[in-house]
């Protein structure tokens, strides 16, 4: 076997085979096919991932089709939400379609059906036909009108077509068997009466096909071979195969129903309905918060499109559900921003420091390098004055010996800019240092090549020069949730267990080279994490959200 035949998934390898028997390459078709009843998630990135990829690998074409069977949830917010999510991933479809597009040829088919003998209108209440469906151990009971007559079926569809019947009056129901094993075969319902407006269709419709009917004769129609969909689906597919049986012809090329693998996120939640808790309720402020695992927030909190497909592929497909640990996904959040993150000094949690033998007024301004990782980012000029800002934790007026950061009697370097010794410490009447006094040595500058700029110190530290300093809002997004599966407990309210520090914000001071960051600008403020400008920024107002860290910080919390 060779090398590229081990390297394939167990997807691609369903392809193959097929390949090799019914399927020709120009047969083969893909579709990503999201309901647009709230945002994507990280989850379904990996499907986007999963859909577009293989249309890439096997240079065929994948339909992005909204799956709009339900006016009560989808909106146009949503429609347009998704196209930008898929663009931003980098993916391009070859048709946008909508199963919405199919009303018509959906109840044509159903009116067929009908006169075949495979579908029924039942008047029943929606509570007696779940009470009638029986158990997994027990069968169902038949409808008292299963066996009502073709014309009076298709009088009454017509009916519930026309909007002459009221809601709930009746559904359609496909004629299988009430005593299979697989329950969802059991006289599923094809279509209720809803007098809703659609964002499409507006009030053109009374009636909606449901989910099972309207998925796999839109793949049908589009000519889809491959209809890839989580593992929950599995039991759908008897369903999926019967109705497109009943609608197709003998040699046509039917879609194929495979799944794989959900894969779950820790410390979040990715259910669309418990997403949508989260915004009505207030815990985040909308779908693109940047602590929400929606592909929307977690743009707008920094990630790029690259981290977020080189997680997807990193994790794979696979026949069996699992927790990812959120931490790999921060990991891949860091490692592509190492190489295209420029490095810039910002200061968090400020202390004045004061260099006492650099002279008053004077300012310079010192070459710095925007990327260690790629030569190409080349240098940016910095400021340096008398007066800086360091942070606070950088500072021990007494330290042990592995403290190598600044405290009396001690050299650090000024990253880019000098080595200086601390001399004194300035405190208010509660004791709280107000200021570090410093001196310096004029000839240690960085990269001037004397022999006092060689010397070999511990430590280094960022700071911004007071003068220039930039005010900025910066936002310290953390996990959402504390709990690594908030939503396993039945018993408690996942809401419960929201993370009180998923954000804090602070006032931070950047070096002026940040005044024109423009929205989704990513940098890495040096030693501390990386960032990204946030939409609401304005050059008046500078916002900031920390993507990650610089480091993994829960490791440390939890003991690793």
């Amino acid at each position: 076997m060779s090398e590229a035949k081990r390297s394939l998934n167990f997807i691609e390898q369903i392809i193959e085979e097929d390949l090799k028997s019914e399927y020709k390459k120009e047969d083969l078709k893909f579709r990503f096919p999201p309901e647009p009843n709230g945002y994507l998630h990280i989850g379904h990135a990996s499907s986007i991932c999963l859909n577009f990829g293989l249309g890439e690998k096997y240079n065929a074409p994948v339909n992005l089709r909204f799956d709009d069977t339900n006016p009560i949830k989808e909106e146009q917010e949503f429609v347009d939400a998704i196209k930008r999510d898929v663009e931003w991933l980098g993916f391009k479809w070859a048709k946008e379609c909508y199963a919405s597009d199919y009303f018509q040829q959906l109840y044509d088919w159903a009116v067929e059906l009908i006169k075949e003998g495979h579908a029924y209108v039942d008047s029943q209440a929606s509570e007696a036909i779940a009470e009638q469906k029986g158990t997994p151990t027990e069968p169902g009971k038949e409808s008292p009108y299963r066996n009502r007559s073709v014309e009076e079926n298709l009088e009454l569809f017509e009916q519930m077509k026309n909007g002459q019947t009221a809601e709930g009056a009746h559904v359609l129901r496909a004629k299988i068997d009430m005593a299979s094993p697989n329950m969802l075969m059991r006289d599923p319902v094809m279509y209720r009466i809803l007098h809703k407006n659609h964002h499409r269709t507006k009030d053109s419709w009374k009636i909606y096909p449901m989910y099972d009917w309207a998925h796999g004769e839109s793949d049908f129609i589009e000519r889809v071979s491959h209809s890839f969909c989580t593992l929950e689906f599995l039991p759908h597919r008897e369903l999926y195969n019967w109705f497109v049986e009943k609608v197709s012809k003998p040699g046509e090329l039917k879609p194929k129903q495979r799944e794989f693998a959900r894969r779950n996120l820790s410390h979040t939640v990715v259910s669309k309905r418990k997403l949508l808790q989260l915004v009505e309720k207030g815990v985040v402020k909308s779908w693109d918060d940047p602590r929400m695992p929606t592909i929307s927030g977690l743009r707008r909190r920094g990630y790029t499109p690259d981290s977020i497909r080189n997680f997807a592929e990193s994790i794979g497909v696979g026949k069996r559900e699992n927790i990812i640990d959120v931490a790999h996904l921060e990991f891949c959040a860091r490692e592509d921003l190492n190489k295209t993150a420029p490095r810039v000094m910002a200061v968090l949690d400020p202390v004045k420091l004061v260099i006492t033998n650099y002279e008053e007024g004077k300012e310079e301004w010192l070459e710095a390098e925007n990327n260690p990782e790629d030569e190409s980012a080349g240098t940016r000029k910095l400021p340096f004055s008398r007066e800086l800002y360091v942070e606070q934790e950088d500072f021990k007026e007494s330290a042990n010996r592995k403290f190598f950061r600044l405290t009396l009697g001690k050299e650090v370097r000024l990253k880019n800019a000098y080595i200086i010794k601390g001399e004194e410490v300035i405190k208010d009447d509660n004791g709280n240092i107000v200021e570090i006094h410093c001196t310096y040595d004029p000839k240690s500058k960085s990269g001037s090549g004397s022999p006092e700029s060689l010397r070999k110190v511990k430590g280094t530290l960022h700071w911004v020069s007071v003068k220039h300093a930039i005010e900025a809002e910066v936002r310290l997004y953390d996990r959402l949730f504390s709990e690594e599966t908030p939503d396993a407990d039945k018993e408690k309210d996942f809401v419960d267990l929201i993370n009180p520090e998923s954000l804090q914000v602070i006032k931070g001071y950047l070096e002026p080279s940040l005044q024109e960051a423009g929205v989704e600008e990513k940098v890495q403020f040096q030693r501390i994490g990386y960032f990204c400008v946030d939409k609401e920024s304005t050059k008046q107002k500078l916002i900031f959200n920390r993507t990650v860290t610089l480091r993994d910080s829960w490791a440390k919390k939890s003991g690793d």
